[in-house]
């Protein structure tokens, strides 16, 4: 994890400008239609805060984090909300939020490491709580230009909320990478709820 927040810290600009302008509203939408009107979200590892802004502009009480200080001062410039420098390790929330939004972050998290995080982020989320997460598609851990990627498939995505426990899969979907240069790469992406 630490190398890939390197990663983003020296690469905070190129890597605001190559995402800010990515387009997520279909799963944006999605997850708002899981979350009580006004309700607070937890956008943990908000990159360029492109996802925040959407959800604030929906009228949501957003709290954001971002590991890489220069790149959460470029996603507190744009969205508009408070962006805490924090890893997902440091993160002691219970009951504080409606929904979390993990929209390419959790996949830098080390295989090994994934189950307490979600554990620890589960926590933070109310009954009934919206969730969505969102990995490269594949099998490998692996390392890629500075940065360390978990990816996750179907099965391996069903494994890891079976060990977490706890959460209900509303849906599971593969598709493909919303920017242009990057349109041969896959993703796959949950809606989950934390169970009652």
């Amino acid at each position: 994890m630490v190398d890939s927040i390197r990663f983003y810290e020296e690469n905070a600009a190129d890597f605001f400008a190559r995402s800010v302008a990515a387009e997520m509203l279909p799963q944006l939408r999605a997850f708002a239609g899981l979350l009580p009107p006004g309700g607070r979200v937890l956008d943990a590892g908000c990159g360029a805060g492109r996802d925040a802004r959407a959800l604030r502009e929906m009228g949501f009480q957003v709290t954001a984090t971002e590991a890489a200080p220069a790149l959460a001062a470029l996603a507190r410039a744009h969205a508009g909300v408070e962006v805490r420098v924090m890893t997902f390790d440091e993160m002691a929330w219970s009951g504080a939020f409606d929904g979390i939004w993990t929209c390419a972050s959790l996949l830098h998290v080390a295989r090994t490491e994934l189950p307490a995080t979600l554990v620890r982020l589960k926590r933070a989320l109310v009954p009934r709580g919206a969730w969505f997460m969102s990995f490269k598609y594949g099998t490998r851990e692996r390392e890629a230009n500075g940065r360390r990627f978990t990816d996750l498939d179907e099965a391996g995505a069903q494994a890891l909320l079976a060990q977490v426990g706890g959460l209900e899969l509303i849906s599971m979907q593969v598709s493909g990478d919303v920017r242009p240069d990057r349109s041969s790469e896959r993703w796959l992406s949950l809606l989950c709820r934390k169970a009652a």
